[in-house]
């Protein structure tokens, strides 16, 4: 991870990173392979100090109700026991004031460690990030050199597909010419006896029969514009009649 000592860590400094095991998202930039044993430990770990700070949380939470609760009945208990209390009273008082005392010394010890936790959380999570930084850039190395193959392997089926093109231009025009040289001094039936296999003129007829291929819409509005040209040239026709008497009367 030389990569990230150098680069990637101090870009770090300052930046606030999102706890990377609750992203969905962060999962999914790794590969069964690239998840190694020391990835799973450091996320259970992350996740495992996450957890002991939500209960922290929710203990401490818990510890200021109770121990409100115990004041408020100290202060009872003390209007109840007046200047000469009962050994019973001062039982239950001395209980709460250990109560209470317990709950202090334990909101103390959930509060220090409320403190460091965060830092550890930070910490590993920044080496998560870390590492995650340098499975991205060696992907991206990777990804980008077999892009720069690939493009290079079109360009190579391009340059090599435009030489194969001319070349089977030439064929062709070198055939074309030996067989209307053949075909002309020779005639067809003798062009038989050469038992050719590539005959330029019926190439030509199948292209044509090819593009006179139509949709069943065209061909129909073919035969309707077909149907509609004897009824303009009947038209035209009497058109052409009715003006020849003012001819003559001119």
């Amino acid at each position: 991870m030389a990569r990230a000592d150098e680069v990637f860590k101090p870009a770090l400094v300052g930046k606030k990173i999102p706890i990377l095991t609750l992203d969905n998202k962060w999962h999914r930039l790794f590969t069964q392979s690239e998840f190694t044993p020391e990835l799973k430990g450091m996320e259970k770990t992350l996740n495992d100090m996450l957890k002991r700070q939500a209960k922290l949380n929710t203990e401490t939470k818990e510890l200021k109700k109770l121990k409100k609760k115990l004041m408020d009945e100290v202060v009872l208990l003390a209007d109840v026991m007046g200047e000469r209390p009962t050994k019973k009273q001062d039982k239950e008082m001395a209980d709460h004031k250990r109560l209470i005392e317990e709950c202090n010394e334990k909101m103390d010890a959930y509060e220090e460690e409320l403190v460091e936790l965060p830092r550890q959380i930070n910490q590993l999570n920044n080496q998560l990030m870390l590492i995650t930084m340098d499975v991205c850039y060696k992907k991206l190395q990777q990804n980008t050199k077999e892009l720069s193959e690939i493009e290079e392997w079109i360009s190579g089926i391009r340059r090599e597909l435009k030489k194969k093109v001319v070349r089977k231009q030439e064929k062709e025009a070198v055939i074309n010419r030996l067989y209307a040289y053949m075909h002309d001094i020779f005639g067809a039936e003798v062009i038989e006896l050469f038992d050719m296999q590539y005959d330029p003129e019926e190439k030509y007829r199948r292209k044509e029969t090819a593009a006179q291929a139509v949709s069943p819409e065209k061909q129909e509005a073919g035969q309707e514009k077909s149907a509609g040209e004897p009824e303009k040239a009947e038209q035209a026709a009497q058109s052409e009649k009715g003006a020849e008497p003012e001819s003559k009367n001119t």
